[in-house]
C-alpha cells in the first residue's frame, strides 16, 4: 500500500499552533496548489481525531466522499451527514493490513502524531511539504524525534505567487 502526506507548515516547521489553531495557512479557495490533484489519487484518508475535530470546524467535510480512518481510542465527535468516517485503533502496520484488505491501495496520512507513528513505522513513501511564510515561534511540529535517520530523495520543490514553497520527497527505504 502507497501512503502520502500532503502538508502545509510553518517556515519553521510547525503544522498547527500549540492549541491546534491553523490561522497562519492560507485560507482555502487560494492560488491552486496541487491539493485536488493529489486528492484525485488517494483511496482513503487516516488521520488522528484532533486532525478529525479540526477539521470538524471548518464548516464543510474537506474529503467529499472519500473513506476518512480517524485513529482514535475514544469515541468520535458525529460526523457530517454523507461523510464516511470510521474510528480505527492498532499500530500503524495493523491499520495498513486492514486497510489493504479492504482494497484500499493509496492513503492519504495526516495530523502530526499519525504522520511521525507512520513514518517512524517506515509506512510512509511520499511527502509533499508546502512551507507557508510565516514563522510562529512554536506549535505543533511536523517531525518528532526519529530513532534513525530517514532519507528522502527530492521530486520537486514548486514556487507559487502567494509566496507558499512546495517540496516533493520520496522516502528511501
Amino acid at each position: 500500500m502507497k501512503a502520502s502526506v500532503f502538508v502545509g507548515v510553518s517556515v519553521d516547521g510547525f503544522m498547527a499552533r500549540t492549541d491546534g489553531e491553523l490561522d497562519f495557512l492560507p485560507e482555502g479557495g487560494g492560488e491552486p496548489h496541487g491539493y485536488d490533484e493529489f486528492m484525485s489519487t488517494v483511496d482513503a484518508l487516516v488521520i488522528g481525531r484532533k486532525t478529525y475535530e479540526t477539521v470538524l470546524g471548518f464548516g464543510s467535510w474537506a474529503y467529499g466522499k472519500k473513506p476518512v480512518f480517524v485513529l482514535s481510542t475514544r469515541e468520535l465527535a458525529p460526523s457530517p451527514a454523507g461523510a464516511l468516517v470510521q474510528r480505527v485503533v492498532g499500530e500503524p502496520e495493523e491499520i495498513v493490513a486492514k486497510l489493504g484488505k479492504l482494497g484500499i491501495n493509496h492513503i492519504y496520512v495526516d495530523g502530526g502524531l499519525t504522520i511521525q507513528g507512520f513514518l517512524r513505522a517506515g509506512l510512509i513513501q511520499r511527502l509533499i511539504i508546502t512551507r507557508v511564510p510565516v514563522l510562529i515561534g512554536n506549535g505543533v511540529p511536523l517531525f518528532g524525534a526519529v530513532a534513525q535517520d530517514i532519507r528522502l530523495k527530492h521530486i520537486a520543490t514548486r514556487q507559487y505567487a502567494s509566496g507558499l514553497v512546495q517540496s516533493e520527497y520520496e522516502v528511501l527505504a
